[in-house]
């Protein structure tokens, strides 16, 4: 029994032996092995599996692990398929390629790192999928990419062409140990979504493309491309996906729109900007935090997230500015910026200003109303959920804005601002307006009400004649479909109206008003005195771009003054008659009734030749008898009487026509 086990023992320990010795040897065959002998096979099988040409041109050698090996190449010569632009994929002086073996039996080629010295690399992608890249003779199958963790690149350059995307870039890199932890230097040249782009930088020896677990690299790059020039400096984890991001930097353009084609978010077109702050991203979320510069000559903070992992990108966040100049909002309703506006920026080039662009005109007259067409593609290119305040608004001229914001939501194409809230005049104006870009043209909806604004704010020039208003009421509910501002209200219909109760006006310029000459010499020579304003309506029903007047009346102690007439939106023409009725008796008047025309650009304003040249002759006619009598065609009797302010104001608040009320019921669906 003992003899039996002893033998096993002894069979046991020759197998160990044996086993080792075997070990040792494929251990001394893998060290010793001449590599260099399979350099031809190697070049012959690769070259008929991948359809081009591969030569590995020196020597080749091979370090084997159990999980790994590196493949040293002495020359690499790598063709592109027969369709590219550049007939290499990678040539270089030498190469290292760490290779997982494991994953080869799957047909996965996992490759940890790959280090190139002086590589010329032509990269290309086309539209139809197809990429130099890929190693399989189906240069569009994703089976046959391999994945690379990190590069290594010791000079060199590299090429990059996609027709599709707009993009044809060439980048030299070189390397310098005596720069410290960014020794690679990098210089890009080309254009990136069809503008040129330039940019430059230095990063880390080692790029990682998807490693994880390692530590992030850094990364620093001064770029421009077209008008919009990027400063960052950071760390970067992958470059494949950029992801691990977390950089300063500092972006400037002629407007943000422009980032709609270099980044695919889609923000509006605004005056010319200066942006700092912090970005980072983990996994498919950018966000961008500590943000503050100038939009044009208002200053902007605030932070933003923009989520790509969803199937529509969203765009969230809150920015606020302390000022906020009217000059900056021209751009937001499709009008260049402001001279003012668009100088602003240092380092930017200025775009053309409102006065340097040629405005569209008809028939000889400067149209008004902006023309720039909706932008459907960003409508419909992601989601949004913004929040913008202002705590006070400057350079606002005639209209004395306060303060405001807006929560802007762009949802399945559908963009609203809800709520909308200006201070105006001591007042606020209020509301939402509506944008649903899935309809072609869009369906735009309007609902704004004006509470409680004081007039002598809202009109300045005549606060300067010491004057005292009550306060302005009213509201806008427009509905309507169209591609631009101008389309829109060219065929909008609804309901627009303002009112206003008690109040003082400007005897002097009510005088003028009423062609009343005695009364104007009075007031010059005794000093301006003001009349009770007893109510002021101009409420207009709104018919496919028509605005006919319903309730045009303003009514004072002193005179009554009816209008009536329509103002086109579509031709933008204006065509107004205002008659004065005075309560008073008074000579040397020549009141008549007021007649405007015009256009919006060009408005035309006079009185009606026919009552005027009446009372001309008949003062000639008496004063061929006797001079004093020509005054006699002068007097005013004063029928005028007071106007019913409560119908006057009725009929100011609610539309008459059946168009106008379907337009202002579907305009006041704006509101959510």
């Amino acid at each position: 029994m003992q003899a039996t086990s002893t033998r096993s023992q002894r069979l046991a320990l020759r197998i160990g032996i044996a086993l080792l010795a075997l070990l040792l040897l494929l251990v001394l065959v893998v060290v010793f092995f001449p590599w260099d002998r399979l350099r031809e096979p190697v070049n012959r099988y690769v070259s008929e599996k991948t359809g081009r040409k591969f030569e590995i041109t020196r020597r080749l050698d091979v370090d084997l692990g159990w999980r790994s090996a590196t493949v040293k190449l002495d020359g690499i010569e790598f063709a592109n398929p027969s369709w590219a632009r550049d007939p290499y994929l990678v040539r270089a002086e030498r190469a290292e390629v760490d290779i997982r073996l494991w994953p080869l039996i799957k047909r996965e080629v996992v490759i940890p790192r790959l280090m190139l010295v002086s590589p010329m690399v032509g990269l290309q992608m086309e539209q139809d999928g197809k990429r130099t890249w890929a190693l399989g003779k189906d240069t569009s199958d994703e089976g046959t990419v391999p994945t690379i963790g990190q590069i290594q690149i010791d000079g060199g350059s590299i090429d990059f062409l996609a027709k599709h995307l707009g993009v044809d870039l060439h980048a030299d890199v070189n390397f310098d140990s005596s720069k410290g932890e960014m020794p690679l230097s990098y210089r890009i040249k080309g254009t990136y979504q069809r503008q040129p782009l330039t940019a430059q930088g230095r990063t880390g020896n080692v790029m990682q493309l998807k490693a994880e677990g390692q530590p992030p690299f850094p990364l620093e790059i001064d770029a421009t491309a077209g008008q919009t020039k990027l400063k960052a400096a950071g760390t970067v984890a992958g470059l494949s996906g950029l992801d691990g991001i977390d950089a300063s930097f500092d972006l400037r353009g002629q407007s943000l729109g422009d980032l709609y084609k270099l980044l695919g978010v889609a923000l509006p077109e605004t005056s010319p900007y200066a942006l700092s702050g912090r970005v980072g991203k983990r996994a498919a979320i950018w966000e961008v935090k500590d943000m503050k510069g100038k939009l044009g000559l208002s200053d902007i903070a605030g932070e933003m997230q923009f989520d790509q992992g969803q199937k529509v990108p969203r765009l969230s966040g809150a920015l606020k500015s302390q000022v906020m100049d009217m000059d900056d909002l021209g751009p937001l309703i499709g009008l260049p910026p402001t001279a003012r506006s668009a100088k602003a920026v240092e380092g930017v080039t200025p775009p053309p200003s409102v006065d340097q662009v040629k405005r569209p005109t008809r028939n000889g007259a400067e149209k008004v109303l902006p023309t720039a067409t909706l932008d459907f593609e960003r409508l419909r290119a992601m989601n949004a959920d913004v929040r913008y305040t202002a705590d006070r608004i400057r350079n606002v001229r005639e209209l004395p804005l306060d303060k405001g914001s807006v929560h802007v939501k762009l949802q399945d194409s559908v963009l609203t601002l809800d709520p909308l809230d200006l201070g105006v005049a001591s007042g606020k104006l209020v509301g939402a307006i509506r944008i649903d870009a899935t309809k072609t043209p869009a369906d735009i909806r309007a609902s704004i009400e004006v509470r409680a604004m004081q007039l002598n704010r809202l009109i300045p020039k005549v606060e300067t004649l010491r004057t005292s208003f009550g306060r302005l009421d009213g509201r806008v509910n427009l509905s309507g479909r169209g591609d631009s501002v101008a389309s829109w209200l060219g065929g909008a219909s609804g309901d627009v109206s303002a009112i206003t109760g008690r109040g003082q006006f400007s005897n002097l310029l009510l005088e003028f008003m009423g062609l009343d000459g005695a009364e104007i010499i009075k007031f010059l020579l005794g000093g301006d005195n003001n009349v009770t304003l007893r109510c002021a309506a101009v409420a207009f029903d709104v018919n496919k771009g028509v605005m006919s007047g319903r309730s045009l009346v303003f009514d004072t102690t002193d005179t009554v003054f009816h209008a009536e007439g329509s103002a086109n939106l579509a031709n933008e023409t204006l065509d107004f008659v205002v008659r004065q009725e005075p309560k008073d008796m008074s000579i040397l008047s020549l009141r008549t009734p007021l007649v405007i025309g015009g256009t919006f650009g060009s408005p035309s304003g006079g009185v009606k030749i026919q009552p005027l040249a009446a009372r001309g002759l008949a003062a000639l006619a008496l004063g061929a008898i006797n001079p004093l009598l020509a005054l006699a065609a002068t007097i005013e009797t004063g029928p005028g009487e007071d106007a019913d302010c409560q119908d006057v104001l009725k009929r100011a608040r609610q539309p008459v026509s059946k168009a106008a009320i379907d337009g202002a019921n579907k305009g006041k669906g704006a509101k959510q």
